[in-house]
C-alpha cells in the first residue's frame, strides 16, 4: 500500500553545461529516474508516486536538450557526453552520497555508462529495455537487429527523419508506441505530451542528434575520451534489468549476465512491451520497491 500522492515540485540544476529542469516529489534516500525516446519525465508518473510515498526524494529530469532543459546548440551529445551530463546533475543532487538509479531506453544506455565510468555515484540501478552496449554492438549487424531497430539507422539521414516525424500530428510517434508496446496497449494523453515536447524549437534535432552520435565518432567530445573507453566495462553496482516480455530486445538482454560483476538480476514482464513501466506499471512499482528496500 502506498501512502497519498504528495505534492511535485519544478528544480533547476545547472551541471556540466546543461541546464537541467526536473520534477521532484518526496522526501528520503534519492533516486533518479531518466527516461528515453520518444517520452517525456511525465513517464514516470505512476513509479513517482508509489516511489515518494514510501520514503524516497524521486527525481525526473528532462534529458539533455529536451525543452525546459537547455544545453548549447553545438555541445556533444554522444553517449561519453551525456554521461558526463548525468554525473554532473548527480553530483549536483546528491553531493554527499551516491543514489538509486532507474532508467529505460536512453536513460538505460546513459545508465549502463554511468555505472562503468562513473561508479562512485551510483548506490544501485535498475536498466530497462535495452541491453548492454556490449551485447548491442554483438549484434549490431545481424539482419533481425538492424530490423527491430530500424530508427536508429533511420536517423542517420539528413533532414529527412525530422520531416517524417513532424508530418501528418507527428504520425511517426504514434506507430514507434504502437509498434513497441504491447497488442492493445494505448497511452494516447502521454503520447500527446510528448509529441507537445518534441515540437518545440530544438528539441526533436537534439533527440535525433543522441542517435546520430552514436555511429559517428567526429561529434564525441575528444575532452571526454577516458569516459568513452569506459562506457562498455562490466560493472560491480547491483543491477536490476527489466524487460517486457513483449519487447523484442528482451531475447538480447537474456545474455547480458557477464557483464555484471556484482549483484545481477534479470527480470521480464509479461503483457508488456518497451515501454513496461507505463504498461503493467503497478507490476513495475511492485519490483521497484521490493529491489530498493534490499
Amino acid at each position: 500500500m502506498t501512502g497519498p500522492t504528495l505534492p511535485i515540485h519544478q528544480i533547476n540544476i545547472s551541471a556540466n553545461g546543461v541546464d537541467f529542469v526536473c520534477l521532484s516529489q518526496g522526501e528520503g534516500p534519492p533516486v533518479l529516474l531518466v527516461h528515453g525516446f520518444p517520452d517525456i519525465p511525465q513517464s514516470w508518473s505512476a513509479q513517482m508516486n508509489t516511489l515518494s510515498s514510501c520514503g524516497y526524494r524521486v527525481v525526473v529530469p528532462y534529458l539533455p536538450g529536451y525543452l525546459p532543459s537547455r544545453i548549447a546548440r553545438d555541445a556533444a551529445v554522444d553517449k561519453a557526453s551525456l554521461v558526463y551530463y548525468l554525473a554532473g546533475l548527480i553530483e549536483q543532487l546528491s553531493p554527499d552520497d551516491n543514489l538509486h538509479y532507474i532508467g529505460q531506453d536512453w536513460g538505460a544506455i546513459i545508465g549502463y555508462g554511468l555505472c562503468a565510468a562513473r561508479p562512485e555515484l551510483i548506490k544501485s540501478a535498475v536498466l530497462m529495455a535495452v541491453p548492454h552496449p556490449a551485447v548491442v554492438r554483438k549484434y549490431l549487424l545481424s539482419p533481425k537487429h538492424i530490423h527491430r531497430s530500424f530508427h536508429w539507422w533511420f536517423f542517420q539521414q539528413k533532414n529527412l527523419p525530422e520531416e517524417a516525424l513532424l508530418n501528418d500530428d507527428m504520425a511517426f510517434i504514434d506507430y514507434l508506441w504502437s509498434y513497441w508496446s504491447s497488442e492493445g496497449y494505448r497511452d494516447d494523453e502521454h503520447v500527446r505530451q510528448v509529441k507537445q515536447c518534441l515540437k518545440q524549437p530544438g528539441v526533436l534535432s537534439t533527440a535525433l542528434a543522441y542517435y546520430r552520435a552514436m555511429f559517428d565518432n567526429d561529434q564525441a567530445d575528444r575532452a571526454l575520451s577516458e569516459i568513452h573507453a569506459r562506457l562498455s566495462e562490466s560493472t560491480t553496482i547491483p543491477t536490476l534489468a527489466l524487460c517486457g516480455a513483449d519487447d523484442m530486445r528482451a531475447e538480447l538482454m537474456r545474455e547480458q549476465a557477464n557483464y555484471f560483476d556484482g549483484k545481477y538480476e534479470y527480470l521480464e514482464i509479461p503483457n508488456a512491451g518497451h515501454f513496461l513501466h507505463r504498461e503493467q506499471s503497478d507490476r513495475v512499482n511492485d519490483i521497484l520497491i521490493q529491489w530498493l528496500k534490499r
